[in-house]
C-alpha cells in the first residue's frame, strides 16, 4: 500500500495494521461522535448557500491533498485542509465536508485502511477542523477583524491542526503497542511541524484569495455566505485544474510513511480487501501521469456531489422539521 508510483501521489492515512482491534474501534467510536454532534449542530446552520460552498471546497481539498509537496529529509507532506474548510465554513460543517474526503479516500481510492478509517477521520476530519477553527477564530478576535488577524490566524490555525492531529495519530501507535509512545510521539510531531508550515501557508494563500474575490466569506468568520451557480463552477474548475498537476507530486514517504520507515513498523500495513482505483492510478489507462489524472478528476467531481448532496439532503430534513 505504501509503494511508491512514480506519478501519483503516495498513500497518507493510516493503513489497517498500524492500529490494534481495540484502538480502532475507540477512534470510530469518538469519530461517530464527533460526526454526529457537527450533524446536530449543523441544523440550523447549514442553509441554501452552504451546499455549493461545502461541495467546492470538498472537491479544493480532495485535489489539493493529491500534491504532496517536499520538506527536509526526503520527506513529503500534504494538505489536511481542516483549518481552510473551518475558516469558511465553520467548525460543524467543516468537519462534514472533511469527512466526506476521508471517506472517499479510503473507500474508492484505499488510501488508509477501512478499519482504521475512524481515526483518519478523528484526526483529519475532527481534530484538525476544531483544532484550527479555536486556533483561528482566537488570533481574528485579537486581531479586531484585520486582514493581518485572518492570514495569521490561517498559518497558525492550520499549522496547530496538523501537530495536534499528528500527536492523536501518535497516541493511537502508541496504545496499539505499534511503537512507543515515548518513541512515536517525538517522531511525529517533529516532521509535521515542518508539513504544518506547508499546510499553513497554503491555507494562507487560499485565505487571501478568497478575501479578494469573495471578501464576504471570510468578514463572518465562516458563518457562510450568498454563493451562486457561477462561483460553484469556478471553485469547481479551479479543483479539477489541480488534478491536472498531480502526476508532479513529490514521490518521498510522506510523515506517517518517514516515521513508519524510521522506526521499523512499516512492515504491519495491511493492504485494502479490494482495489477500485488503488494510489490513485486510474485502471486500465497505460500512461501513469494520465491515469493519475483520471483518477483526480473522478475523485475531485465525485467528492464535490457528495458532500453538495449530503448538505442538500440534511438542509431539506431539517427544513421539514422546523416546518413541523
Amino acid at each position: 500500500m505504501f509503494a511508491h508510483v512514480l506519478f501519483s501521489p503516495i498513500p497518507m492515512h493510516i493503513p489497517d495494521g498500524f492500529l490494534s482491534l481495540s484502538v480502532a474501534v475507540f477512534c470510530w467510536l469518538l469519530a461517530a461522535a464527533g460526526v454526529g454532534l457537527a450533524l446536530w449542530r449543523s441544523r440550523h446552520d447549514l442553509g441554501q448557500q452552504q451546499a455549493p460552498l461545502m461541495g467546492v471546497l470538498a472537491a479544493f481539498i480532495f485535489a489539493a491533498q493529491m500534491l504532496n509537496f517536499p520538506v527536509a529529509g526526503g520527506t513529503s507532506g500534504h494538505l489536511i485542509g481542516g483549518t481552510l474548510a473551518a475558516a469558511l465554513l465553520g467548525p460543524w460543517a467543516s468537519m462534514l465536508t472533511m469527512t466526506t474526503v476521508v471517506a472517499v479516500q479510503a473507500l474508492l481510492f484505499q488510501d488508509g485502511g477501512l478499519l482504521a478509517m475512524g481515526a483518519n477521520i478523528l484526526n483529519m476530519a475532527v481534530i484538525a477542523p476544531l483544532v484550527g477553527y479555536g486556533v483561528y477564530r482566537g488570533v481574528r478576535l485579537l486581531a479586531g477583524e484585520r486582514r493581518w488577524g485572518l492570514l495569521l490566524g490561517g498559518f497558525v490555525g492550520a499549522w496547530a491542526s496538523v501537530v495536534v492531529a499528528s500527536v492523536a495519530a501518535a497516541i493511537q501507535l502508541g496504545f496499539s503497542g505499534t511503537s512507543a509512545i515515548g518513541v512515536a510521539l517525538p517522531a511525529m510531531a517533529g516532521v509535521h511541524v515542518l508539513i504544518g508550515i506547508g499546510e499553513g501557508l497554503i491555507t494562507v494563500g487560499a485565505l487571501a484569495l478568497v478575501s479578494q474575490v469573495r471578501p464576504d466569506l471570510v468578514k463572518a468568520g465562516g458563518a457562510g455566505a450568498p454563493g451562486g451557480l457561477r462561483w460553484t463552477a469556478v471553485g469547481l474548475l479551479v479543483a479539477l485544474a489541480l488534478t491536472l498537476i498531480s502526476p508532479l507530486a513529490s514521490p518521498s514517504p510522506d510523515g506517517l510513511e518517514r516515521v513508519a520507515e524510521d522506526l521499523g513498523f512499516i512492515e504491519a500495513a495491511q493492504s485494502a480487501p479490494y482495489e477500485i482505483i488503488p494510489d490513485y492510478v486510474f485502471p486500465g489507462i497505460s500512461n501513469e501521469a494520465l491515469a493519475t489524472i483520471a483518477a483526480g478528476v473522478v475523485g475531485t467531481i465525485l467528492v464535490f456531489g457528495i458532500a453538495v448532496g449530503i448538505a442538500a439532503l440534511y438542509r431539506r430534513r431539517s427544513s421539514a422539521r422546523l416546518v413541523s
